[in-house]
């Protein structure tokens, strides 16, 4: 048996020893002394597993807000040829110059009628779209101008402007123009006739998803050859 007092003096010094192995270790888990030891190890284990998860994730959310940002479709820079223009083939109600560096198309959809024709340019992946009708009556110049004019308005949605001018040509004849200005899939519209027989209505188109601004250089020179095409309009009176 040994005496109280002995007894007392040996639980101390392994206190002792055990503190300050404790001490020079203190992530180690141990259950050799008390429930005391292992719940103050416990807390030291649990305060780094939390910084260091702290850290980790303050790293998640600096790369997350780095988003990366998808770059707008660009158009391939594109050379634009001088304008040179081309009589159509003899066999339509109308004539006028289109360019040379467009395809002539006969117009496939499933509306479409007689002499209805597509001026496309495979570079640009644009298309002046012509329809023609013919006038038998006052009514149908009615019908023709208010198709027209419901076909315009279409894009009012994603039009920011659409501005509307009437011109004479060179040889006399009458031409409404409509310009749109905005996410619009037709930039340039316009409409003419002899009020009599020949009514005519051509619209500008581009087939890309590239944004108007980038397509501007493009959506101009198509205009221009536009502009001469209405300005070399005849009537065929057959």
């Amino acid at each position: 048996r040994i005496p109280i007092h002995q007894a007392r003096s040996i639980a101390t010094n392994r206190s002792l020893n055990m503190i300050q192995k404790e001490h020079l270790n203190p992530l180690r888990m141990t259950y050799r002394f008390n429930g005391r030891w292992s719940m103050v190890n416990s807390r030291w284990h649990v305060k780094l597993t939390f910084i260091v998860f702290t850290a980790f994730s303050s790293l998640g959310v600096v790369s997350c807000k780095k988003e990366y940002q998808p770059k707008p479709l660009g158009y391939n820079r594109l050379v634009l040829p001088e304008p040179q223009y081309q009589a159509l083939p003899d066999t339509l109600p109308y004539q006028f110059e289109y360019s040379k560096y467009a395809r002539l198309l006969e117009d496939t959809s499933f509306i479409s009628e007689q002499h209805w024709i597509e001026v496309y340019y495979p570079e640009l992946k644009a298309n002046i779209h012509i329809t023609y009708k013919r006038i038998d009556k006052l009514d149908d110049l009615k019908e023709y101008f208010n198709d027209a004019f419901v076909l315009t308005a279409k894009h009012q949605i994603k039009a920011h402007a659409i501005d509307e001018i009437i011109m004479t040509t060179p040889s006399g004849k009458t031409a409404t123009i409509a310009e749109l200005d905005g996410e619009v899939p037709s930039q340039f519209q316009f409409t003419m006739t002899d009020s009599t027989r020949h009514f005519m209505r051509g619209a500008v188109y581009f087939f890309t998803k590239v944004s108007n601004d980038s397509l501007a250089p493009a959506i101009d020179y198509v205009k221009k050859d536009a502009m001469h095409l209405i300005n070399t309009v005849e009537w065929k009176n057959k």
